[in-house]
């Protein structure tokens, strides 16, 4: 899998946390989105669908120009936290917790 330096910088200053019970980690959506950018990504598609007005899209595709690695996070928004359940993949394979 692609080295993913903001993902991993995410984790390691606790903005980004694996639940193991969820198979997803809990972060703020716009965090994710900035490591991505981090990372040379771009945004592709963001999906606009969502089942409330006031909610986020729950998630997209970026691509990195050079590599044409693609990343692709979903998240579930729960109304009452700041912070969702991401589930993550990089070039088709889960970013899991360690």
């Amino acid at each position: 899998m692609r080295q993913m330096t903001g993902l991993n910088e995410l984790r390691e200053r606790g903005l980004m946390t694996w639940i193991e019970q969820e198979h997803g980690w809990v972060a703020a959506p716009e965090e994710i989105v900035k490591a991505f950018s981090k990372d040379g990504f771009e945004e592709c598609n963001r999906e606009t669908t969502t089942s409330r007005r006031d909610w986020q899209p729950p998630g997209g595709v970026w691509q990195e120009a050079h590599t044409k690695s693609v990343a692709s996070p979903v998240w579930v928004d729960r109304p009452a936290w700041d912070q969702a359940i991401v589930f993550i993949a990089v070039d088709g394979e889960s970013f899991r917790g360690v």
